[in-house]
């Protein structure tokens, strides 16, 4: 399941956020609660499912 940020990013468990210190094949409900947004800085509160 990915997951959407309002300003368009998409988080996909495939991928991760390498960048942000999130590895490929890690669940939404794996990333720390202080995880944001690599493109806008908004939490994961933001996120709905896409």
């Amino acid at each position: 399941m990915k997951f959407e940020c309002p300003c368009g990013y998409i988080y996909d468990p495939e991928l991760g956020d390498p960048d942000g210190g999130i590895a490929p094949g890690t669940k939404w409900e794996d990333i720390p609660e202080d995880w944001v947004c690599p493109v806008c800085g908004l939490g994961k509160d933001a996120f709905v499912e896409a």
